[in-house]
């Protein structure tokens, strides 16, 4: 059974993606978790559109 690269975890004042394969925090603190990040951490993976959802939900917080 693989582990899955990226998942969503809780975190004091939100959440936050724990990228298993570096074994560290990627990305921001998110108070919210997106549901469209959350569906993309739990389905394809897709590192390009991950990255665009990161940018995009980044860019509402300022």
């Amino acid at each position: 059974m693989s582990r899955r690269r990226y998942v969503a975890r809780g975190v004091p004042g939100g959440y936050r993606i724990y990228d298993n394969r570096r074994r560290g925090w990627w990305g921001d603190l998110y108070e919210l978790c997106p549901d469209a990040l959350l569906t993309e951490l739990n389905g394809a993976k897709d590192p390009a559109r991950l990255s665009a959802l990161l940018k995009r939900y980044r860019a509402l917080k300022r």
